[in-house]
């Protein structure tokens, strides 16, 4: 099963433009870059996905379920952009208190933030205050609570901002490790350094609508041939997106 987003319109307010319109997608196999312009739509995407937005018209499901019942939302997880560290807490508290919002028990929540700990390779950090953790840290401590629940979809909303490259291959290793545990993973981004040749698939997000859905290597294709290996991934992007301040 995958999430399908059928025909999904959406706007932030009865007065204002919509940002997404008429738009249909279902999440791939394995691990998909989703690749846009800023305003594109990828973080309206992404919430309607995990279910914490709903849409004006269409639907989202994850097999039979609706994305506005607690089951869905125990199948699929997100973490926005932002993760902030709650101040007082360890690494595992706040690991537990995510799952115990989900809707487990205490005891249960407290029991799988370890596993969850342990898949993002963060067990050693356990006992650390937030406070005290790096951002590269944090946002492991971001994707434990993401997955603490058992999650089968990731969904990461521009999660390598401000990273440096040491930092990005780290948490695109982690990515990959994951999906080969069986966990769909759509990670959206405007930086086509985001773009490794670990991800399965591609999708290219243009002001509300699907311009690209495909296989890395399909998306390779729309680069012009005299473009220089370097910097083909750039191209295909400004060539479907139309925007050229790819990073």
């Amino acid at each position: 099963m995958s999430i399908e987003l059928d025909s999904v319109s959406y706007a932030y307010g009865r007065r204002s433009r919509r940002v997404l319109s008429g738009l249909s997608y279902t999440v791939p196999d394995g691990f998909t870059i989703l690749l846009g312009p800023n305003g594109a739509g990828k973080t309206t995407t992404l919430k309607l996905a995990a279910g914490v937005n709903q849409p004006g018209q269409g639907s989202v499901r994850f097999g039979r379920l609706s994305s506005g019942s607690k089951a869905y939302r125990m199948k699929v997880a997100w973490m926005p952009q932002a993760i902030t560290a709650m101040t007082g807490l360890t690494a595992r508290e706040q690991v537990a208190y995510a799952g115990w919002l989900k809707g487990m028990s205490r005891r249960a929540a407290w029991d799988a933030s370890a596993e969850a700990l342990e898949r993002v390779r963060m067990t050693e950090h356990a006992a650390v205050r937030t406070k005290r953790l790096s951002g590269g840290q944090l946002r492991r401590v971001g994707v434990a609570s993401a997955l603490v629940h058992e999650a089968e979809v990731l969904l990461l909303d521009e999660p390598t901002a401000g990273m440096d490259p040491t930092q990005r291959r780290v948490f695109r290793d982690l990515v990959i490790e994951l999906t080969s545990q069986g966990v769909r993973v759509l990670l959206s981004t405007h930086d086509v350094a985001d773009l490794a040749e670990e991800a399965d698939h591609v999708t290219t997000l243009a002001q509300g609508t699907i311009t690209f859905s495909g296989s890395t290597a399909d998306f390779l294709t729309h680069a012009h041939a005299s473009v220089p290996e370097a910097r083909r991934a750039e191209a295909a992007y400004t060539a479907l997106t139309g925007d050229g301040t790819a990073a």
